[in-house]
C-alpha cells in the first residue's frame, strides 16, 4: 500500500503559516547542506540551545568546519566510518556536523555502555577515529584509530579554515550507521544514507510543515534514531534545537518546565516518556503554558486511552498527536497516525496508520502472499525508506532484505513485526514474530542476553523472556539452569560487562529445568512469575520504624510490586529503573511537602537514606552524585539504573 503524493491529508492545525519560510528539498542533496544554506541565510539565529548557552547557525557551522577540515587531512571522506562518544552537549553536534562535512557518515555509541561493547563496535565499524571527550576517550580501547578529544583538541583547530568544505559525499552517501541488538550476542550496524533521510522529510513535509520558527529538543540519545528526526527536523528547517541535558530527561517535572520556558513547539516522545509528562500536570499548580503544536510517539505501542487525562486538558488540536510507527532498517518512520478524542473509545492502541507517502508497507504471509483485510501477516516494507543493510553481514543482509518482487531492482525488508489491515485501511501493529522485543523504546534481541547469561559460569542454560509490568511498562526476566549458587546481583554485574544497563533483566529465577511443550519448545506459560520479594534481599531484612521509613517503603512496595521492602534495601538493586524512578518521585512528591529533584533519589537510594533526607537528619548511606560531575561514581549509579527511555545520554 503506498498513498499517493496529492492524496496527502492537509497540513496538521496549528502548523506555521504558509507564508512562513519552509525547507525546500533540492533532489540529490546531503543533510549537512540544509544547515549550511540556513548557516548562510541566517547567520545570526540561534541553532542551539544548551543550558544558558545559545551556538547560532554563524558558530556552530565555522567550528563545524575547522573539524572537518582536520577529517579530511586525517584521510576522512565518503564512506568513512567515524565513531562519536560524547555526552550531550553542543561538542556532539559540532562532530556529527563536521563528520558529514568531510563526507564522512558518523558511528554514535552510548558513553555508558559497557566499555566491551564500544570497542567491538569500533572494531566492527573499522572507524578510523573516533571523536570523544577526555572523560571517555580511556574507556575505549582503540589501536588503530585517531583518538581526538573536543574539549581538549578543539582549540587547537582555530587557524583552519572556518568556509564549508568542497563537498564530497552524495545522497546515496552513507550519513550514520546505527548500531542495533544482534540475535547471536554481536550487535549490528545498520548503514542509512543521507537520502534516505532527506526523502523521508520532503514526504512528511505536506502533513507537518515544519519551518524555521520551530523549536525542537534533543531528547534522545544519538544511539537511537529517533534523535535523527530531532535533530534534523530542527536543523534541516533552520529551526533551533534544545539539547536536554542527561539528567532532565530523567525527571519529567524538569523536562516539563524546560518545555515551557524554550517554548518548545515539536516535542518528540516514547509513549512511555509522555505519560511522566501527562503525570505532573496532575496537579493544577504544577501546569505551565506550552508552545507545543504537535506531539509525536515513536519507538514502542501506543496506548490510546493512556492519553484520555492529556486529552481533556488540552483537547485534540493544541498540540495534535501524532501516533507513528518505524524501523531503524526503514529510515526511522514509515507510517502516520493522528490522533482525536474519538480514539480513546473506538481503538484499542495498536493501530499505526497509514505509510508514509513514498513508501510501500504490505502485510504478507510466509509465502510473501498479501493477506486478506483482517488475516495477521509480516509488516514487509519497500521503497526509498529502506536503508543499504547491515554493515558487514552479507547473510543476515540477504535475509532481512528481500528482491522486491514486483519491482525490478529494488529491495523489500522483512520487518519481523506482525500487523494486519482494517477495514478502514489503517495499519494495526500486534507485535513481534521472532526473539526481538521493546523494552521502553530500545530495540533488544533476547537472544544476545541470553548469548551473554550462558558466559557466566554458573549458567547451565537459560531463556529471557518480556513481561507486562506496572504502569504499561514491561520487564525483562531471566530464567535459568544454574550449576552453582549465584544472585541476582552477580548475574547482572557480569552481564553489565557485555551489555548495556537497558539488556540487564530485573530478575533472575533458577529453575531446574527449562519448561518445554509437547512439540519441545518452550512453554512459556510454564514459566512462573517473579516472586514479589527477592530472596537475597529477604535474609538482610530490616522492617521500617519511624513512621517517615514506613510511607516511603509503601510508597516503594507499590512502585516496585513488591510486599516487603526493608530500610537498607536499593531501590535499583530491587529492580527500579528510570520509568519507575519517574513514577516513584512522582509518588514521594505527593507524600512529602519538601520540594527534591530526581536527582535526589540517586544520592539517597535506600528507604533508611531517603527517610532521613525527608526528615532533614544527615544521612549515612549516600551516594555523591552531582548533575555537572561526570565522574567514576555518577557512571556507575546510572549504570545501575535499568534505562527507561531510549536516551542512553
Amino acid at each position: 500500500m503506498r498513498v499517493p503524493p496529492d492524496a496527502c491529508p492537509p497540513p496538521l492545525p496549528g502548523a506555521p503559516d504558509a507564508g512562513l519560510a519552509t525547507c525546500s528539498f533540492p533532489p540529490g542533496a546531503c543533510l549537512h547542506e540544509f544547515f549550511e544554506a540556513h548557516a548562510a541565510a541566517t547567520p545570526d539565529a540561534v541553532a542551539l540551545s544548551f543550558g544558558g548557552q545559545r551556538v547560532t547557525y554563524a558558530e556552530l557551522n565555522a567550528q563545524a568546519n575547522r573539524l572537518a577540515h582536520h577529517l579530511r587531512a586525517l584521510g576522512v571522506g565518503p564512506e568513512t566510518l567515524v565513531a562519536l562518544c560524547l555526552d550531550r552537549s553542543p561538542a556532539l553536534l559540532t562532530a556529527l556536523l563536521a563528520v558529514l562535512k568531510a563526507g564522512g557518515a558518523y558511528v554514535p555509541l552510548d558513553p555508558d555502555a559497557p566499555a566491551e561493547r564500544l570497542t567491538l563496535i569500533v572494531a566492527d565499524a573499522a572507524s578510523p577515529v573516533l571523536l570523544t571527550q577526555t572523560s571517555l576517550g580511556e574507556k575505549i580501547r582503540v589501536s588503530a584509530a585517531t583518538v581526538f578529544c573536543l574539549d581538549r583538541d578543539l582549540p587547537a583547530l582555530a587557524a583552519l579554515p572556518a568556509d564549508n568544505p568542497a563537498p564530497l559525499a552524495t545522497a546515496t552517501s552513507a550519513a550514520y550507521v546505527i548500531y542495533t541488538s544482534g540475535s547471536t550476542g554481536v550487535p549490528k550496524g545498520v548503514a542509512v544514507t543521507h537520502h534516505n533521510v532527506v526523502r523521508l522529510f520532503q514526504a512528511t513535509d505536506p502533513w507537518f510543515h515544519f519551518s524555521a520558527s520551530d523549536v525542537w529538543t534533543l531528547f534522545h540519545s544519538p544511539s537511537f534514531d529517533f534523535s535523527v528526526w530531532e535533530i534534523w527536523g530542527a536543523l534541516a528547517y533552520g529551526g533551533r534545537l534544545v539539547i536536554v541535558p542527561y539528567l532532565v530527561s530523567r525527571s519529567p517535572a524538569q523536562f516539563y518546565a524546560l518545555l515551557a520556558a524554550e517554548k518548545v513547539t515539536i516535542l518528540n516522545q516514547t509513549p512511555l516518556a509522555f505519560l511522566q509528562l501527562i503525570r505532573v500536570e496532575d496537579a493544577p499548580a504544577a501546569r505551565l503554558p506550552l508552545a507545543l503544536r504537535t506531539v509525536i510517539f515513536g519507538g514502542s505501542t501506543l496506548d490510546f486511552t493512556a492519553l484520555r487525562p492529556w486529552f481533556e486538558r488540552h483537547g485534540d488540536t493544541a498540540p495534535r498527536l501524532v501516533n507513528m510507527y518505524g524501523i531503524t532498517e526503514t529510515t526511522i518512520f514509515t507510517t502516520y497516525r493522528p490522533l482525536t478524542i474519538a480514539d480513546l473509545d473506538a481503538r484499542n492502541g495498536s493501530c499505526i496508520g497509514i505509510p508514509i507517502p513514498d513508501t510501500d508497507l504490505f502485510v504478507l504471509d510466509a509465502a510473501l502472499r498479501p493477506c486478506p483485510v483482517g488475516e495477521t501477516g509480516e509488516l514487509v516494507v519497500g521503497g526509498p525508506s529502506v536503508a543499504r543493510g547491515y554493515l558487514r553481514r552479507p547473510e543476515l543482509t540477504a535475509a532481512r532484505f528481500i528482491p522486491h518482487p514486483w519491482r525490478t531492482g529494488e529491495l523489500l525488508y522483512k520487518s519481523g513485526d506482525l500487523a494486519r489491515r482494517t477495514p478502514d485501511g489503517d495499519l494495526e501493529y500486534l507485535g513481534r514474530a521472532d526473539q526481538q522485543v521493546k523494552i521502553r523504546g530500545f530495540r533488544i534481541e533476547l537472544g544476545e542476553i541470553e548469548t551473554a547469561l550462558l558466559r557466566h559460569p554458573a549458567v547451565a542454560q537459560c531463556v529471557v523472556i518480556a513481561r507486562a509490568a506496572a504502569e504499561g511498562d514491561s520487564d525483562l526476566v531471566a530464567y535459568f539452569v544454574p550449576t552453582a549458587a549465584a544472585t541476582d546481583a552477580e548475574l547482572r554485574a557480569s552481564l553489565l560487562v557485555h551489555l548495556p544497563a537497558y539488556m540487564a533483566p530485573s530478575a533472575f529465577i533458577p529453575l531446574a529445568t527449562i519448561p518445554l511443550n509437547q512439540n519441545g519448545k518452550l512453554d512459556r506459560a510454564a514459566l512462573p512469575a517473579p516472586a514479589a520479594t527477592r530472596p537475597e534481599l529477604a535474609t538482610s531484612f530490616l522492617a521500617p520504624a519511624s513512621a517517615t521509613e514506613q510511607s516511603v517503603a509503601a510508597v516503594w512496595r507499590a512502585v516496585l510490586l513488591l510486599d516487603r521492602v526493608g530500610v537498607r534495601d536499593n531501590f535499583f538493586d530491587l529492580g527500579g529503573n528510570s520509568l519507575r524512578l519517574a513514577l516513584l518521585h512522582h509518588r514521594l512528591q505527593q507524600h512529602s511537602a519538601r520540594e527534591f529533584p530526581m536527582v535526589t533519589l540517586f544520592q539517597y537510594p535506600t528507604v533508611a537514606a531517603f527517610a532521613a533526607f525527608l526528615d532533614g537528619a544527615p544521612a549515612t548511606t549516600t551516594e555523591p552524585f552531582t548533575a555537572t560531575d561526570r565522574a567514576a561514581k555518577q557512571r556507575e549509579a546510572l549504570a545501575r539504573l535499568r534505562v527507561g527511555v531510549p536516551t542512553p545520554r
